[in-house]
């Protein structure tokens, strides 16, 4: 059995470390012990090492140590640190961009330039500042809140702003956009507009493009898209692929696009393969692009993942080979998904992170619903845990034809015991579709 490297300690990580371990011995490198991705590294008779940095040296004297030939990453600011690039200079067979080809996510301003060479028509009205007089002409193009201030780089889903939901006037609009070009040296304002946002999720072998079914993720906090934005409270797929305010020539369309794209970044050195994740807006005029990420969404890898045909692992080894891949290679069934995150009450809310523990019941955490995979969470005790960080705690994952049938399932098997904790949910993923 070939030994792969897995490096992050997200829910994305826990349903990968899963995965993997029905191929490989899973060797895994995380900030915190992940319950879900020590499970899996256990039965795959891996190793797992913490290192809360990430250091590249711990990390190359891992891989000689355990004699190591595949390695998968997928958090942005590993990807942005350039493990990949450490990876390849050791030989090793890797899933996932370099650091030049993860600059699709870590610098908006450059993917932004990228898409508008090739689809011009999918652009919204963006203009990138890098000093305090560019963003007073940007002033001068708004009489209202009615605009979007981005960060260039990485802020973990919660960076972006939007005008009458994060801030209420103009002048605190250009505040945080004065905060924010201060901080980078960069600022991306955008105009606002009006349409239903969706996700795809493209896995490349860096010269062909397979897309996931269409996902459709709860950023805010709370029910009705209320409060602050987070890392995403949950996220769902249908059964047929698509959203009901979606076409097949408008994925056809963004699947062009992102294949495009991808062929752009590798046009003079292959830099990027593994996970091309895009966002867009489906408005009146068409599809207009957001953002791309250079590796899954999290939650939206458990819904992916979770209604996969081909065996994940399998698609791994592909890419990692330099394997062609296609729509046979890397399939998916004809079955819906849900996701719902379990977060403490305070979560994107309080401002300060305070740690707390939380226990989850046998009835939770083996029950014959759904499937269960942690995030930010360490096991203190029996059925005992204790948050890690500012983030999402644990997701539930169910897939069936009908989804507001595995909605109500795993809303009834949460609701009876959240409701009497320290923890939160939201109710309402799905309810509009």
């Amino acid at each position: 059995m070939e030994k792969c490297l897995l490096m992050g300690n997200g829910g994305r990580e826990a349903i990968i470390a899963k995965k993997l371990s029905e191929k490989f011995e899973v060797y895994a490198i995380m900030a915190h012990k992940n319950p879900s991705i020590v499970e899996s590294v256990e039965v795959s008779k891996g190793k797992y090492l913490i290192d809360e940095d990430f250091d590249k040296d711990n990390m190359i004297n891992f891989i000689k140590e355990n004699n190591l030939k595949f390695c998968i990453i997928n958090s942005d600011s590993l990807l942005e640190k350039g493990l990949i690039d450490v990876a390849r200079g050791l030989g090793m067979h890797t899933f996932g961009p370099t650091k030049e080809g993860a600059r699709l996510e870590w610098d908006k301003a450059y993917a932004l330039n990228l898409v508008n060479s090739i689809a011009p028509e999918m652009m919204i009205r963006s203009t990138i500042a890098i000093n305090k007089e560019d963003l007073e002409k940007v002033k001068e193009l708004y009489i209202d809140e009615n605009f979007v201030v981005k960060p260039n780089g990485l802020t973990a889903g919660k960076g972006v702003k939007v005008g009458g939901t994060h801030f209420s006037s103009k002048d605190e609009g250009f505040h945080y956009a004065e905060q924010c070009l201060s901080q980078d040296g960069i600022v991306i304002i955008q105009d606002k507009i009006n349409g239903k946002e969706f996700s795809i999720t493209g896995f490349t072998d860096g010269n062909n493009l397979c897309i996931s079914p269409v996902t459709r993720g709860y950023q805010y906090r709370y029910d009705n898209d209320q409060g602050p934005s987070t890392g995403g409270m949950g996220c769902i797929t249908q059964s047929n692929g698509l959203l009901h305010f979606l076409s097949e020539s408008d994925i056809e369309f963004c699947k062009n696009v992102m294949l495009k794209t991808i062929k752009q970044v590798n046009k003079t050195t292959s830099v990027y393969d593994g996970i091309l994740y895009g966002s867009f807006f489906k408005c009146d005029d068409g599809v207009k692009f957001i953002e791309y990420n250079s590796r899954f969404g999290d939650p939206e890898a458990l819904s992916v993942i979770s209604v996969m045909n081909s065996d994940f692992a399998n698609v791994v080894y592909d890419i990692c080979m330099k394997n062609e891949i296609n729509d046979s290679s890397c399939d998916f069934n004809k079955l819906s998904s849900y996701v719902v995150c379990v977060t403490s009450k305070g979560y994107a809310v309080d401002d300060q992170f305070v740690p707390i523990e939380f226990t989850l019941p046998d009835e939770l955490l083996k029950n014959t619903v759904c499937d269960v995979y942690f995030y930010n969470s360490l096991q203190i005790g029996t059925n005992i845990y204790k948050s890690t960080g500012n983030s999402r705690l644990v997701g539930f994952v169910k897939t069936g034809s009908d989804l507001m049938e595995i909605k109500n399932d795993v809303d009834q098997l949460l609701s009876s015991y959240i409701s009497k904790s320290n923890l939160d949910f939201r109710s309402d993923i799905a309810l509009k579709y």
